[in-house]
């Protein structure tokens, strides 16, 4: 018998870099998966491990070399990455390198482009729903599936500890994540579209705006905003799916990370819940 076809890889390697220009930052975020080819035969045929390349050790490689070399241009990266493969390693014969990003696009500030905040721009899906009966009407509007990013000015410091707290203080975090909101109309507005995104626009200007110290002040702010700047709501739900972004570890391979480059995770996350209302 003989062993016809064979490769092997890491897939769904995730890595976030924060791309630094004086203030302004740019958010790189790419799913990498990488496949070799070469002489190994004899790990399947004869168990001999001698020529396997971990693939704990390729997610490492793209760990240091996105935090060497990831720029603005992901081919040029994946190019570098495919070429130390092949430098490194003169059994493997082929290199596959597939990615796939999410594309992060600046929020606005005062119709300016915001630094250091960003919305993922795939599309988030609007939501309504009504409850009526013979004796009233409950009609509520909103979104799901918003997905949005602080970079920068995002703070958790000064809550409960106890024997099993092991989360560290933080003046710098990455604040990421995937917002559901839903508003109750208490008056008909002359256009629930535009006053739709009259509270969606409140909600993100604020978010912009404002520092973080968490993310419970944060939604609390944001529905603030948007009972303050549409009359026709009488109260505002938020749900935030915190997508954590966790730094790397460089320091085995002789690097610092100075908040640089993260891995994104979305399970097991934190999630926060508030209903504002007026009084």
């Amino acid at each position: 018998m003989n062993l016809k076809y064979h490769r092997y890889g890491k897939a769904k390697v995730r890595v976030l870099k924060k791309l630094r220009r004086d203030s302004l930052h740019t958010i790189k975020e790419l799913d990498v998966e990488v496949l070799l080819a070469g002489d190994f035969e004899s790990s399947y045929s004869a168990g001999d491990n001698r020529l396997v390349v971990a693939t704990d050790t390729m997610k490492n490689t793209v760990n240091v070399l996105a935090f060497e070399k990831l720029e603005e241009q992901t081919e040029r990266f994946v190019l570098d990455l495919a070429q130390h493969f092949l430098e490194k390693y003169p059994h493997v014969r082929e290199v596959t390198i597939e990615t796939s990003e999410r594309v992060w696009q600046r929020l606005k500030a005062d119709g300016e482009p915001s630094p250091t905040n960003f919305l993922a721009p795939q599309k988030y899906t609007p939501i309504c729903e009504v409850h009526a009966s013979r004796a009233n009407t409950r009609l509520t509007s909103g979104v799901q599936d918003l997905v949005i990013l602080k970079s920068a000015g995002s703070a958790f410091t000064d809550f409960h500890r106890d024997e099993f707290t092991t989360l560290p203080e933080t003046q710098d975090r990455i604040l990421a994540t995937r917002m559901a909101s839903k508003w109750t109309f208490a008056i008909a507005p002359a256009d629930y579209n535009q006053t739709n995104e009259d509270i969606l626009n409140a909600m993100l200007d604020c978010f912009v705006a404002n520092d973080s110290p968490s993310v419970q002040k944060t939604m609390y702010d944001m529905g603030l905003a948007a009972l303050n700047r549409c009359p026709e709501i009488s109260d505002v739900n938020l749900v935030m799916s915190n997508l954590h972004c966790l730094l790397i570890d460089l320091k085995p391979f002789g690097q610092i990370n100075p908040n640089t480059l993260f891995v994104p995770t979305e399970a097991p996350h934190g999630l926060i819940e508030a209903t504002i209302e007026r009084a």
